[in-house]
């Protein structure tokens, strides 16, 4: 069964979201699908986000 999604309001830089809009014309997916796949993979795999610019 697909879980629950909540919907949010999040402040990304305009390249980011160009970069998930052409992919998103490549794959016939909405863009905000995609941002959702790529969270979740990412949680799947327990990535740990690099902040050391920070």
């Amino acid at each position: 069964a697909s879980k629950l999604k909540i919907s949010v309001t999040m402040r990304l830089s305009e390249d980011v979201i160009d970069y998930f809009k052409k992919m998103a014309k490549k794959s016939g997916l909405p863009y905000q699908s995609l941002i959702n796949l790529y969270l979740r993979d990412c949680a799947s795999k327990n990535r740990e986000i690099d902040i050391s610019w920070h």
